[in-house]
């Protein structure tokens, strides 16, 4: 499978780099990465990682201004995209169609084609335009995924809830992770 990886500048860089090391370690899966100058920043400024680390990842990574690459073409096929995290400004220009940059381009392509298109947007509190712009994503089609982490599997360390949010992307753009923690029903 092919699967487009953006990380944005909000909060929470750690999500990004931790679906990168889940989707690493699978070996049918191809990733494509496109990580902006703020999501950068914020890598650094949150895990202290550069983002040449982080490309390491990848299989194949991207400078975001390169909008004639293969990930802005509907032709070429992919089987997913996440972004994670996912800033507002980045949620509003994909539900905008402002394909102003690479990650913006390769969602609005993702979209499109009719692809999964999986948002970790990272805000909080929401306004009325944040959430009528979700609204406007989930009826062209892309999945609001908020890393809002649930608490049934007795989480223990932060990486714990970290990967709870994770595992429930990896199984939005169909690559469910069997050893993932599921919920089984009161008592189980």
């Amino acid at each position: 499978m092919r699967i487009v990886v953006g990380i944005s500048g909000a909060s929470g860089a750690i999500y990004g780099v931790r679906l990168l090391e889940r989707l690493r370690r699978r070996s049918d899966v191809e990733i494509h990465l496109v990580l902006t100058r703020s999501g950068e920043k914020t890598l650094y400024l949150e895990t202290g990682r550069l983002a040449a680390d982080v490309k390491k990842l990848a299989d194949f990574a991207y400078p975001l201004e390169d909008i004639g690459c293969r990930l802005a073409s509907g032709s070429y096929p992919t089987d997913g995209m996440a972004i994670a995290p996912c800033s507002v400004h980045t949620m509003s220009a994909i539900a905008a169609g402002i394909s102003s940059n690479l990650l913006v381009r390769a969602a609005d392509v993702t979209l499109k084609e009719r692809r999964r298109l999986v948002l970790m947007v990272r805000e909080s509190p929401f306004h009325l335009g944040h959430l009528r712009t979700m609204a406007a994503l989930a009826e062209m089609g892309a999945i609001i995924a908020p890393p809002i982490p649930g608490f049934y599997h007795h989480p223990q360390t932060v990486m714990d809830i970290v990967d709870h949010s994770v595992d429930r992307v990896l199984s939005l753009v169909g690559l469910p992770d069997p050893e993932a923690r599921q919920w089984q029903g009161e008592g189980q």
